[in-house]
């Protein structure tokens, strides 16, 4: 089989595609044979050795994928060869077979395409996570989205939509605000162009939002959470931007609001029977027809250097997928 490896730590260009031998389940686990392999956000921090988990050298990056069963081992129950899944990996994922834990597959939602489903555990868990968890969004109440033009951010939106909440998309573009709307999002801030604070003080006439959803950082955090509404949360997703803000804390004495971390990572492992309701809420909404993953643009698995450049470089609307 072909895998994308990192021997060495650095920028996209130093991975290399080799053929390895087939990996073998061993007990609890399952060969899954990929399909679909999506690129996230740290799948270019780790193989810079930017990421909070460094695994050993060489690996393979790529946090989720989806494909076919192959092979179950000693102990596994509910999964058998055959099965379509997805699997979130934290790396590993780019290759044309991969061995996981049973603990870490879900069933393919009925009706889904295997790139869209290679596009949807992390987004759309991580958001759902953030929203109804972490941020307790209800329907009336005003959710800002940074960073809504990528994955997580399209998730958000659609999220907030079902939900019933207001949706207000910031990004850089207008292009990439166009493709908030047609998502779902009610109104559109082009951070880039527009003062930020100005703009939402106009869109809610001076009372601000209920909800941040923050996985940029740098310099849009600070002014998002001085937007907030009395009893404000603002979710600390991610660090797009590349650089972790520095909040006055006065900040939040003076608004009631919170300043909320969301770590989807740890909260499916942590919280296995919260993490399945999560699933499956997703699984409805996407059979309602409310959850659209957005795949604007596939590559084959020899090009993964051309998706993660194109990832770093943040001109990724939605999710770019790998295909084998």
């Amino acid at each position: 089989m072909k895998a994308v490896l990192c021997k060495q730590f650095g920028p996209p260009e130093s991975l290399v595609l080799e053929e390895l031998p087939s990996p073998q389940a061993g007990p609890g686990e399952v060969v899954v044979s990929v399909k679909a392999a999506s690129v996230n956000f740290p799948d270019v921090l780790i193989i810079q050795n930017k990421y909070q988990f460094k695994p050993p050298l060489p690996f393979s990056p790529g946090s989720e994928m989806a494909g076919v069963v192959k092979e179950v081992g000693d102990g596994v129950r509910g999964f058998k060869p055959g099965d379509r899944v997805i699997a979130f990996t934290t790396y590993g994922a780019f290759s044309e077979e991969v061995k996981v834990e049973a603990g870490r597959l879900v069933p393919v939602p009925e009706g889904m395409d295997f790139n869209s489903a290679a596009a949807f555990l992390l987004t759309y868990g991580t958001s759902d996570h953030a929203l109804r968890d972490r941020g307790a969004l209800k329907s009336g109440e005003t959710l800002l989205v940074l960073g809504a033009a990528g994955g997580v951010g399209i998730a958000a939106v659609e999220i907030g939509k079902a939900l019933g909440a207001r949706v207000i998309a910031c990004a850089s573009s207008e292009e990439k605000l166009a493709v908030c709307r047609q998502h779902g999002a009610d109104d559109a801030v082009n951070y880039a162009t527009e003062d930020l604070r100005e703009r939402i003080k106009q869109l809610t006439a001076g009372k601000g939002v209920d909800v941040v959803y923050d996985a940029v950082g740098g310099p849009y955090t600070e002014p998002a959470l001085r937007s907030t509404a009395w009893r404000g949360r603002l979710l600390v997703v991610g660090f797009a931007a590349g650089d972790i803000p520095r909040i006055p804390l006065n900040l939040a004495l003076l608004k009631g609001c919170s300043i909320v971390g969301v770590f989807w990572g740890d909260f499916a492992r942590r919280e296995p029977r919260a993490f399945a309701e999560s699933i499956g809420q997703l699984g409805a909404w996407f059979r309602a027809g409310k959850l659209k993953p957005h795949v604007s643009q596939t590559f084959p698995l020899a090009r993964a250097v051309d998706a993660l450049n194109l990832m770093a470089a943040r001109k990724v609307k939605g999710k770019v997928v790998l295909t084998m």
